[in-house]
């Protein structure tokens, strides 16, 4: 996806997808370590699909759990994200998804849609101390969540090195120092891309209906009001300073109300809707090979 420009890379795999990390000079044990510790906490505090998570915890009728390092920052963006878009874009869509085959177990089997609750920010509250919840629901974080650990990956990864840094979680990465240019996969065809995006100290994060798809016409991208998968747009792609953003964005993309509040943080997009056609942001420095739509 990346042309590297660092000399050293470590690959594996986490949360369920594969990262890499790519450094001026290789990252010793210390480094490793703390990212593993890392992203090993913040699975066990925000994973749906595990059984020992804080996410699951609050599913199960806990009424509280310690406070998460994140959960502030995460859910404050939730709450922008939630208002640009009408409420689309909600975390306790994580009931929904599993509804539609996508949660513990990964069935891929589709009951009737379910709508997630509408006024989540009167079921999810927190304290310096607590995470809360009124009611028995299950918080999904994807639509930013990944964004999130790229930052602090990154963060830990600038402690241990410097020059340049690429971390790359599969289509959610931060850059810093040296340009890297990103193709823009094509959702249709992964051999082919409709663009090129050049990122420098910044983040590219993607989101499409061809990843995590099962069944007739399911994917993850679910309008939590109706529970039902998004069926307007294939793909987006969203640059911003940092990854959460961008990632919150790249789902927000997908609903009316995206652009705008793309435009309000600074974040560049590019978006293709099932049609074929390609709408971005005005100004967009991403160099498509198509322009067949220009969103002003």
């Amino acid at each position: 996806m990346n042309q590297p420009t660092a000399s050293h890379s470590w690959r594996f795999e986490a949360i369920g997808t594969p990262w890499e990390i790519q450094t001026s000079s290789p990252l010793d044990r210390a480094a490793r370590a703390a990212v593993d510790g890392l992203i090993d906490r913040f699975d066990r505090e925000w994973s749906r699909f595990r059984t020992d998570s804080l996410v699951a915890l609050l599913a199960q009728g806990e009424r509280s759990v310690p406070v998460p390092p994140d959960a502030g920052d995460m859910l404050s963006t939730y709450a922008a994200l939630s208002h640009a878009t009408s409420g689309a874009v909600n975390p306790l869509v994580g009931e929904s998804l599993a509804h539609l085959g996508y949660g513990r177990g990964y069935r891929l089997t589709a009951e009737a849609p379910v709508p997630a609750p509408t006024r989540w920010q009167d079921v999810v509250f927190w304290d310096a101390d607590r995470l809360w919840m009124r009611e028995p629901s299950t918080l999904d974080v994807g639509a930013l969540g990944k964004g999130r650990l790229v930052d602090r990956v990154l963060s830990v990864v600038q402690a241990h090195a410097s020059g340049d840094i690429v971390v790359d979680a599969s289509g959610d990465l931060a850059v810093r120092g040296a340009p890297v240019r990103i193709g823009l996969e094509h959702p249709y065809d992964a051999a082919r891309a409709i663009g090129v995006a050049t990122i420098q100290d910044a983040a590219l994060c993607a989101s499409a209906t061809n990843r995590r798809a099962w069944g007739d016409g399911l994917h993850h991208v679910l309008d939590a009001r109706t529970g039902t998968p998004i069926q307007t747009v294939a793909a987006t792609w969203a640059i911003g300073p940092d990854a959460m953003r961008a990632d919150g964005i790249a789902t927000a993309l997908f609903f009316d109300g995206g652009p705008e509040l793309a435009f309000r943080w600074g974040i560049q997009w590019v978006r293709m809707l099932t049609d074929g056609r390609v709408e971005y942001s005005p100004g967009s420095a991403v160099e498509l090979f198509s322009r067949a739509s220009v969103d002003s």
